[in-house]
């Protein structure tokens, strides 16, 4: 009986998913953002996405991927890992929730985020959403799962639609199925080229990429996959991104865990510039990099690790001095916030920690992280 709500719940919230009557619009769902073509991210490499009534508002961070979301921890100010994964005593400060800023905790409470957004689905109300879904043909489906009272109801309805859309994210099949060449590396089912060999092995260094340190690339000892992300939350001064319409305002700045969308932890200074680590999962499959979507090639995201405290002039504007401006989309007093440890952070010779060639190794590996990999090969 549950299996069999469960999979009504999955199919009815696909629908629901793939629906862009329940827009302001009309012409804006879930899928229109998060394609699964491409890990269930942005469909083009623009910055940000547009949306609103009138297709016409454009959103202020990038699209993030809404794949290998199920094992994101509740969002914790002191997060200390299980004796498992570390050392529990160390406190790994702000880590978990959904969202670039971990506002939300639960699918649900995710999915009513664009729905009400003034920029993406534009729904001023539950209750205008609850109007939408009562034109719909599969009305008489969400009746069947929740009861004929349910549209009857807007916040029960509102709820029931969460619900459904949930379940549906919460789907192994389609939003963690670990499909890709380095689960079957893992499993003894593939073997690495040696370019994404030497990658992962870039990857893994902490003298070199460094990159396990924030997206973990190894079996949990429980036997958990690698999700390819601590969860944590980070500064990483990226420049100042002139597309996002907002940043037209010289006194905008979107600090991330402090607002402008986030309000519970505006007076804590010592969040401000703080970002989700995503899951580095599917990551090939983007044309847009970094919470503010200023990168669209994934070396160049790479490279930007390497190359932000070594060569900063390739990043960030010139003062009228000539002097450059790094960290231009944070406040001064906040940009001792921003992350230090290697890659990034000033070198003693100022010779980047990786080269062209091993940047393009940890490339080649990240391509192993695509899901759909042959299970027969």
């Amino acid at each position: 009986m549950a299996y069999a709500r469960a999979e009504a719940l999955t199919r009815l919230g696909q629908r629901l998913f793939f629906d862009p009557a329940l827009s302001a619009s009309g012409k804006l769902a879930c899928a229109t953002c998060h394609d699964p073509k491409v890990g269930f991210g942005p469909p083009n490499a623009l910055a940000v996405q547009a949306g609103g009534k009138d297709l016409q508002q454009l959103g202020l961070r990038a699209v993030p991927s809404l794949k290998y979301l199920q094992t994101v921890p509740q969002f914790s100010e002191h997060y200390f890992e299980s004796d498992d994964e570390g050392d529990a005593s160390i406190d790994n400060g702000p880590t978990g929730g959904l969202t670039w800023d971990g506002r939300v905790d639960r699918h649900r409470d995710q999915a009513a985020v664009p729905l009400l957004s003034p920029f993406e689905m534009a729904n001023a109300t539950p209750g205008d959403v609850v109007k939408r879904l009562r034109e719909r043909e599969y009305t008489e489906a969400f009746e069947a799962i929740f009861g004929a009272a349910v549209l009857a109801d807007d916040s029960k309805a509102f709820a029931a639609l969460g619900e459904a859309l949930a379940v549906y994210q919460e789907d192994s099949r389609t939003f963690y199925p670990y499909s890709s060449k380095y689960d079957a590396y893992l499993a003894g089912r593939a073997r690495l080229t040696p370019q994404e060999a030497r990658g992962l092995a870039l990857f893994e260094d902490p003298n070199k990429g460094n990159c396990a340190s924030c997206h973990r690339s190894r079996v949990g000892n429980d036997g958990t996959p690698p999700q390819f992300t601590d969860y944590g939350l980070i500064a990483l001064g990226l420049p100042r991104n002139p597309v996002i319409a907002a940043n037209a305002d010289s006194a905008f700045f979107d600090l991330g865990l402090c607002g402008p969308l986030r309000s519970d932890l505006a007076d804590r200074a010592e969040y401000c510039g703080l970002f989700r680590t995503p899951s580095l999962r599917n990551v090939a499959l983007r044309r847009t990099f970094f919470h503010n979507g200023l990168v669209h090639d994934l070396r160049r995201a790479v490279a930007f690790y390497v190359e932000r405290d070594t060569e900063p002039e390739k990043w960030y504007p010139r003062n009228a001095d000539g002097t450059v401006r790094k960290f231009d989309d944070l406040p001064r007093p906040y940009q001792t916030n921003v992350n230090q440890n290697p890659p990034l952070g000033p070198r003693p010779d100022n010779r980047p920690v990786l080269t062209a060639a091993e940047i393009d190794d940890i490339v080649a590996f990240l391509g192993t992280l695509t899901d759909g990999f042959p299970q027969n090969p």
